[in-house]
């Protein structure tokens, strides 16, 4: 009994020497508390990465379809050499950046509305808006929007309804620039909401009572300070866009291939790994390259 006694004294006095290290050391208690997911994540996701770039310079032995562990730079040369890929890459850049910056004209707008002008009920009834199609399924929403699209599809029926001519949009760029801007829509009202949540009303009645009309008030006051919020946005649309592989394959048509239709193709049906492998690296580096343009307009804090 005495053994036990001491036993539970020398465990509460180690306890106590623990805790009291840890108060006096509050970054010891944040490293042990971050150890884990730190570790998961340069394991699975910087790994990963790793993993990527490495075999993106590796090759496929035409004769046994083997991949061949021998550093090379003949994938990223046919990238820039063939125009075929060129301009598959060139696509996906603009498919995302019109989608981003659709998103922010019509996102704008009604974030301001919620943030600024909406009562709490009706606010609570655009969240719930906002948020609802993002309760389906990915795959839902596409096919929705290619019945929609389609020749026999809603909107041809409503153009022809009123005597106009079908539209022409199913399986087109188009089709999927109007499916991509639906389905990412949230992705942008939520960060811009949350930014012009955030400005103060005393900037606005100071900007008013320095005579500011409501154009000027907004381009000097309300624009800049809701930028990040916007950028943050944009981060979402942007990136969602540039990896996406599954609309231009349902929505898009025969030319509408993007990076990752190609990589896809070359992993599942060629099975040049090394090639997919540098073609996927082309949005990775794309987006480094927006995420550390996005943080010097401080999109991070709206995030």
């Amino acid at each position: 009994m005495a053994e036990l006694a001491e036993a539970g004294a020398s465990f509460r006095s180690a306890r106590l020497r623990l805790s009291a290290a840890l108060w006096r050391r509050p970054w010891l208690k944040l490293a042990l508390l971050l150890a884990a997911p730190v570790l998961a994540f340069a394991v699975v996701y910087l790994g990963a990465l790793a993993s990527l770039f490495i075999s993106a310079f590796w090759q496929v032995d035409a004769f046994t379809g083997k991949v061949v562990h021998h550093w090379t730079f003949s994938n990223f040369s046919s990238l820039y050499h063939e125009s075929v890929y060129r301009a598959i890459a060139l696509r996906t850049l603009w498919m995302a950046a019109a989608v981003t910056l659709t998103d922010i004209v019509l996102a704008f707008p009604l974030a301001y509305f919620m943030a600024r002008v909406a009562p709490s009920r009706l606010r609570a009834v655009l969240f719930v808006a906002v948020l609802l199609p993002l309760w389906s399924s990915y795959l839902v929403r596409i096919y929705a929007w290619r019945t929609i699209l389609a020749k026999n599809g809603a909107l041809n029926w409503a153009l022809n309804g009123v005597g106009l001519p079908d539209a022409g949009l199913a399986y087109t760029n188009t089709a999927m620039w109007i499916v991509f801007s639906y389905v990412w829509l949230p992705f942008m009202v939520l960060p811009v909401y949350a930014a012009l949540e955030r400005i103060p009303d005393n900037y606005l009645e100071a900007s008013a009572d320095l005579g500011a009309r409501s154009w000027r008030t907004f381009r000097n006051v309300i624009l800049p300070l809701a930028l990040p919020g916007i950028v943050a946005g944009s981060i979402f649309t942007f990136s969602l866009t540039l990896g996406d592989f599954i609309t231009p394959a349902l929505v898009g048509g025969a030319g509408s291939q993007f990076i990752g239709n190609i990589v896809e193709e070359y992993i599942g049906i060629n099975g040049n790994v090394p090639f997919a492998a540098a073609f996927a690296s082309v949005p990775v580096v794309v987006m480094g390259i927006y995420l550390l343009a996005a943080r010097r307009l401080g999109a991070f804090e709206a995030v």
